[in-house]
């Protein structure tokens, strides 16, 4: 066993004998993600280099504190990407994100082409970890047919660290499409884009992304859609004039927009730069609500921004939404997340995750117990108990 990983295991036992918690990070760019941040630090960051990446084969594997930014541009050379986009948030004045490839998976959180291309649970191979018992467990291989029985490496996406240190990650990953366009429409209403999209998701089309969102940044609010289109050239250059069309006929006002600003207004979506992501007020947090695509307009009187053909749904509310929220997000199905806390509140907010079922909450706690019976990883992250 290597240095770095004899100084984790010697940390996870020594913290396990006095349960005494560890806060697990690799970048700290998804700190805000949590409950509470609990626990002495404990820096996986060494952890990095790509350790085999056979571009023939689609798969990479990689340790986790390695950065997200490295392994995108080493994907990029060889004209393949984590189709899945996930966000990296928090960079610096230099465009720079600490965000690591373990983190990626800890939060499980995916950009605009989620809907179609999947999450990011969808391309986890297979994993490394320390377990509570400071044991070092592998799940998983390089290739899907590995997995038998129980799909242990994909139980840790978006799990925040509670169940194990993720020392290395095996990854499917794509080629890029060869072709690509943007529609832009304006002066769709909410549900008029959600029934457009509800019926082009049922039709042959290369969908790819969607974001409807009402714009003020250079002029008078205005419903905006926005749809991106993904596939082999032929396939892509067809749907262009049908989606256009369909567009003009609830009158809209539609056109294609040029790849390469295209290209960073997806880029800003992900990595929630755009000006909706900015909170109007320091009361307000960003809500995020995980719906059926088919759920129509919800008519909440907060300003939205609507991602994967309808099953995303981000908006800015006050905490005193808290339980409408919940509720709502409830009844069609769906959960809400309280993803970015009031500037007052941090990451202290209370139940910024709706409250699972008690069925799935004996679930998650038998595995908290068997991977983590000292409870010390990333203790009240996830949830006010463990």
């Amino acid at each position: 066993m290597d240095p770095s990983l004899n100084r984790i295991s010697e940390r996870i036992r020594s913290a396990a004998a006095q349960r005494r918690p560890l806060r697990i990070r690799g970048g700290g760019s998804k700190d805000f993600y949590a409950q509470s941040l609990q626990g002495e630090l404990l820096d996986v960051s060494e952890l990095r280099g790509i350790i085999s990446y056979e571009p023939s084969e689609l798969v990479v594997t990689v340790r986790a504190g390695t950065p997200l930014l490295e392994l995108q541009a080493a994907l990029q050379e060889k004209g393949q990407h984590l189709a899945f986009e996930p966000p990296c948030f928090g960079h610096d004045a230099t465009g720079v994100s600490a965000a690591t490839c373990g983190g990626m998976v800890a939060a499980g959180l995916a950009g605009p082409a989620r809907a179609s291309a999947g999450g990011v649970r969808d391309f986890v191979l297979g994993v490394t970890l320390f377990n509570g018992r400071a044991e070092l467990l592998t799940f998983g291989g390089q290739v899907i047919k590995n997995v038998a029985g129980y799909d242990v490496s994909r139980l840790m996406v978006g799990a925040l660290g509670t169940l194990g240190v993720l020392t290395e990650i095996s990854l499917k990953v794509l080629p890029r499409a060869p072709a690509e366009a943007t529609l832009q429409c304006a002066g769709l209403r909410q549900q008029q884009a959600l029934d457009l999209l509800n019926r082009w998701g049922g039709q042959p089309l290369p969908l790819n992304a969607s974001c409807w969102v009402v714009d003020d940044s250079t002029g008078p609010a205005r419903e905006q859609l926005f749809v991106r289109l993904r596939g082999a050239a032929a396939a892509v250059e067809a749907a262009c004039p049908r989606l256009l069309a369909d567009m003009q006929s609830l009158g809209g006002d539609a056109l294609r927009m040029d790849n390469a600003l295209a290209a960073s207004d997806w880029i800003a979506c992900g990595e929630q730069t755009l000006p909706f992501f900015q909170a109007a007020a320091p009361e307000l947090g960003l809500w995020r609500l995980s719906v059926p695509q088919t759920t129509p307009d919800l008519k909440l009187p907060f300003a939205q921004l609507i991602e994967w053909h309808g099953g995303l749904r981000w908006l800015w509310a006050p905490l005193s939404a808290l339980a409408q929220l919940h509720q709502l997000a409830a009844q069609v199905g769906g959960s809400a997340t309280l993803f970015r806390a009031p500037q007052a509140i941090g990451n202290q907010a209370p139940q910024r995750f709706s409250a699972m079922s008690p069925a799935l909450s004996r679930i998650h706690q038998r595995l908290k117990q068997e991977f983590d019976p000292a409870c010390i990883f990333n203790r009240g992250r996830f949830c006010a108990q463990w």
